[in-house]
């Protein structure tokens, strides 16, 4: 009998995968944790039946959401990502030699545990000395921060749930405390073609908090509708071109000076969707 795993995008549109084994569920004090090893998509982890990251293609979310801001930035000593707890942020942030620190502030322990323990591809930066693991809210942590960090990734699961709070103007608020002087951020804000009025509405409130803020997008096969936007603010300069550059030791397999800047490229009709120049309200707009 096989097995498969079906994961609800929208309503009337799915996304299933076979499961070949499955590795580990519980039930953790916030969400059902689930990994699985699948016939197409390698090792997943989904968390409340919604897919989080897979072996076939974390490797450009993580790229995308931490490169692009810290290839931004002149000199990233002193990194923060909240959330990210399956540890491929933490991974590439850590490629960057100059950062000294990078803090990561997840409010689940047991899903850093499980990538711990079964995520290999994802955690090896969970022992670089450099890393400093915080168990804890992420949006009561950068309350008490002010003038601390270069960069801050905000890699959030969806706007519900225990993600809900790192979508609102008053934790960008908070992110822009916590930031220094020429300070970046990152944030994941969705799809950009199915859910156009959630990303117009978090442009809308990181330009309400930052004097710069563009989105930027990468495919991502196994996000809903296979195309993710990502939100980079700054305090003042244009995060859209890259001001250094990978060592060619990294080995990275999607991120690239020339990508960085391409990404930032949108079509006509995405821009006017996304920057609320039309009228007309998109099919998918239904989550805002």
């Amino acid at each position: 009998m096989e097995l498969w795993f079906t994961e609800e995008w929208l309503p009337g549109l799915r996304l299933s995968v076979q499961v070949k084994s499955i590795v580990f569920t519980m039930k953790t004090k916030f969400q059902e944790l689930a990994i699985y090893d699948t016939a197409r998509l390698g090792r997943i982890m989904t968390l409340d039946n919604v897919i989080q990251t897979t072996e076939i293609d974390e490797y450009i979310y993580h790229e995308s959401i931490v490169h692009v801001p810290l290839f931004g930035h002149q000199n990233p000593e002193n990194v923060l990502i909240i959330g990210g707890g399956d540890g491929g942020s933490l991974r590439e942030v850590l490629k960057h030699p100059s950062v000294k620190r990078a803090t990561m502030v997840d409010i689940d322990g047991d899903v850093v545990q499980a990538s711990k323990d079964y995520l290999p591809q994802w955690n090896t930066g969970f022992p670089d000395p450099r890393a400093n693991v915080v168990i804890g809210d992420g949006l009561s942590f950068v309350q008490k921060a002010e003038a601390e960090y270069d960069v801050v990734i905000i890699d959030s699961t969806d706007p519900i749930g225990p993600g809900e709070a790192l979508f609102t103007e008053e934790f960008y608020q908070n992110v822009k405390r916590a930031l220094r002087p020429g300070g970046v951020v990152s944030a994941q804000s969705e799809n950009p073609i199915l859910m156009p009025d959630l990303v117009r509405g978090i442009l809308a409130k990181f330009r309400r908090v930052f004097p710069v803020a563009e989105i930027y997008t990468a495919p991502m096969p196994t996000y809903p509708g296979g195309w993710w936007s990502f939100t980079c603010a700054t305090l003042g300069h244009d995060p859209r071109k890259a001001v250094r550059r990978p060592d060619s030791s990294w080995t990275l397999r999607h991120y690239s000076p020339e990508i960085h800047d391409r990404a930032f490229v949108l079509s006509p009709g995405l821009t006017r969707d996304i920057e609320g120049q039309s009228g007309k309200t998109q099919p998918g707009g239904i989550f805002c």
